[in-house]
């Protein structure tokens, strides 16, 4: 099994490590310091430079490889898949694109191709675990809780990300979608801020992001649907204050004869400023509240899942939880547990209670780990 991996920043260089343990596996990127690491702490892995916009290109840089796992900025995330659907290989993602990844379904049919999306874990745990419990129980309302922080709260953002900045500001900036009294609605970013308090971490901030993605339409059979964010509370005022201020506008300013947007600076300089360290702690924290009717009664089923930074292997969480998930998932491929042909979103993985358990199990041998309570 040949194994191509688009993308070698802190979360594909993870997926990349943890699929060499297996399969002969292949890191493209255009960064050559990103390969260069990547190759000296893993020499088995295969590297090769790659500029992904170059998307005619892909069915020669794609034609002997197996399955494809997409680890790009998710501004080019949607076009990349098309591209790797059009070279005809099977695909898991973890790009966290604006557009629906379900308009390329259709396309997908025609490849004959299998294209397992959204794998990382709000989206992507939060679905696998939704499309099971919808298969259990009529499902009246679905709350996701979701976030990534450090240990350490430092000045003045009090946030560290294991991924490019401007995919963070981005869910900053979408129009959220919600599911109220079962209609969809669309609310502002950052609004319908609430304090919660989690086990071990105490109390943090939540506000609407747009994180239900294809749940909006794969799950339209449930009334309330919500997805929020979470943050140390000082953060979300500075955010706020920020995109108010116009740090995120799009628009570009002439600043001495060059032309610049303020979304495009603040990404750059926020690089630095958001960056985990190494060595650097941080946590994973997924909160999941599903309600409805089993066997005639009310429930409320709660997931919670607390993930740390991997002190042993220099690891984070997010790319931990994130990476595995979709290592998982391209095992699913391998092993040919999972082989129809199209576009699915991870609840539709979840409806198969043997992908859900081979997932669940894949990682927990990585010691990523949720617990199930139920009232």
């Amino acid at each position: 099994m040949t194994i191509a991996v688009l993308g070698a920043g802190m979360i594909g260089h993870v997926i990349a490590k943890d699929l060499a343990l297996q399969y002969d596996v292949t890191a493209f990127d255009l960064n050559n310091e990103s390969l260069a690491e990547l190759n000296k702490v893993s020499p088995e892995i295969k590297t090769a430079s790659a500029d992904f916009i170059l998307y005619k290109e892909y069915a020669n840089w794609l034609e002997t490889f197996d399955v494809v796992v997409i680890a790009v900025p998710g501004h080019m995330g949607y076009k990349t898949l098309e591209a790797v659907i059009n070279a005809g290989k099977n695909v898991v993602d973890i790009s966290f694109f604006p557009e629906d990844g379900l308009q390329l379904d259709k396309l997908a049919k025609q490849k004959q191709v299998t294209a397992i999306i959204d794998c990382g874990v709000a989206p992507g745990i939060s679905n696998l675990i939704l499309g099971r419990e919808n298969e259990e129980m009529k499902i009246s309302s679905f709350m996701c809780y979701v976030g990534g922080l450090p240990v350490e709260r430092k000045k003045p953002f009090e946030y560290k990300a294991a991924f490019s900045p401007i995919d963070v500001i981005q869910e900053y900036i979408r129009p959220v979608h919600l599911m109220e009294d079962g209609v969809i609605v669309t609310k502002p970013p950052l609004t319908d801020r609430e304090i919660i308090k989690i086990e071990k971490i105490g109390e943090l901030e939540a506000f609407n992001t747009d994180g239900l993605r294809s749940l909006i339409y794969t799950m339209k059979h449930i009334p309330e649907m919500k997805e929020k964010t979470l943050r140390y509370p000082a953060h979300v005022n500075l955010i706020v204050a920020m995109q108010q201020a116009g740090f995120f506008d799009t628009a570009p300013l002439r600043i001495d004869e060059t032309d610049i947007s303020p979304l495009e600076f603040v990404s750059k300089l926020l690089i630095n400023q958001w960056k985990l360290e190494p060595g650097e702690e941080e946590f994973t924290v997924l909160k999941l509240i599903i309600k409805g009717e089993m066997d005639g009664r009310q429930k409320t089923i709660e997931y919670n899942l607390l993930d740390y930074y991997d002190r042993i292997t220099g690891t984070s969480s997010m790319a931990r939880t994130t990476g595995y998930t979709c290592t998982a998932t391209v095992n699913l491929l391998a092993k040919n547990l999972f082989d129809e042909k199209g576009i699915f979103p991870p609840e539709f993985i979840g409806k198969n209670k043997n992908c859900f358990d081979f997932i669940e199990n894949y990682l927990k041998q990585r010691k990523v780990i949720w617990k199930r309570t139920e009232q």
